[in-house]
């Protein structure tokens, strides 16, 4: 998964770094620090971060091939 937060509409509520602090933390009082590529196992956790962010400053990406395969049908 890759993490893009926009810091120019970041205002520093840090509802990310409480939900997943992880993958972001504040550095003082408003600066954001973030991992851009969090290990998949923070997925629910950054994903929630990001539904609460209340200026929607964070994207999150997955990214190719680490994807959970399909599994194939049994006849």
């Amino acid at each position: 998964m890759r993490v893009v937060v926009d810091l120019s509409r970041c205002e520093g509520y840090a509802q990310c770094a409480f939900l997943a602090p992880d993958a972001f933390r504040m550095h003082g009082e408003e600066a954001l620090m973030y991992d851009p590529a969090p290990d998949d196992d923070q997925r629910d956790r950054v994903l929630r971060a990001a539904a609460a962010c209340p200026v929607q400053a964070i994207l999150v990406d997955r990214l190719e091939g680490r994807e959970a395969p399909v599994e194939a049908s049994r006849s």
